[in-house]
């Protein structure tokens, strides 16, 4: 019975009947309407929950979760900076969205996980420096994003500093010498570990999207790579893509 409560609900969210930010029936009046007990409309409601369609308001009751989704575009990683003067690229362009951003910037030293290390081509002993960020939107944590730049690169560099750089860490290691010409992106989709469902305040089955991007000078060292992660039910991920005129000559 709990999951015919979940389904009935979750066809009235899907139709409309329950618009974003309703309340739904009180557990009283589900426990009416299904003649059931208590505890089975609270198990149908928890389904519900897990499931990121509703939320929890006690003690007012369960309402229809607003689902503002970010879009993540990782093709707009190069270009050109700053937005503006006063702020990074992430505050500048969801400002202009009217949403309220905001990020937690920290910076480490240390020695590099085996994955980190591998795409970086490290020898063993090398550290690296990583720019630790959490995003917020509208006081919502929406994504967690860790740079990692190879320490001997970038040690004199205001990279270490944990401060918004508003030209972008990409325009500091070009001014280093290190311009990336080139990007690798690998997208992975799974559960996150629990340090990142804390982090990120995420209810029980939300999967992530996993994305880690490797940039590459002109000469094919790779000189930072970027880990995101993308709680499944707060992104949308967008890629452009333009048909070279190769493809149309063949």
């Amino acid at each position: 019975m709990y999951q015919q409560i979940a389904e009935a609900l979750r066809q009235q969210i899907a139709d409309g009947t329950l618009a974003a930010g309703a309340q739904l029936p009180t557990e009283a009046e589900l426990t009416d309407l299904y003649e059931v007990g208590r505890g089975t409309v609270r198990q149908g409601l928890t389904l519900l929950v897990n499931e990121g369609l509703v939320v929890p308001t006690r003690p007012r009751g369960y309402f229809v979760r607003k689902r503002e989704p970010m879009v993540f575009r990782p093709q707009a990683e190069f270009r050109k900076r700053p937005y503006s003067v006063e702020m990074d690229a992430f505050v500048t362009e969801h400002s202009a969205d009217g949403r309220s951003p905001r990020q937690m910037i920290e910076v480490a030293i240390m020695e590099p996980p085996q994955d980190i290390a591998k795409r970086l081509q490290l020898e063993d002993g090398q550290l690296v420096a990583v720019r630790r960020r959490i995003r917020w939107l509208d006081g919502e944590p929406f994504n967690l994003n860790d740079s990692y730049f190879p320490l001997d690169l970038v040690s004199e560099s205001e990279i270490l500093r944990p401060d918004d750089i508003s030209r972008g860490a990409n325009e500091v290691l070009a001014e280093l010498g290190y311009r990336q010409v080139r990007a690798l992106d690998e997208l992975y989709v799974r559960m996150p570990t629990p340090d990142e469902a804390r982090r990120l305040e995420l209810g029980a089955g939300t999967p992530v999207a996993y994305h880690i991007c490797t940039g590459y000078t002109e000469n094919g060292q790779p000189v930072r790579v970027a880990v995101t992660v993308l709680p499944g039910d707060r992104h949308v991920i967008t890629y452009e893509r333009k048909r070279e005129a190769s493809e149309d000559a063949q």
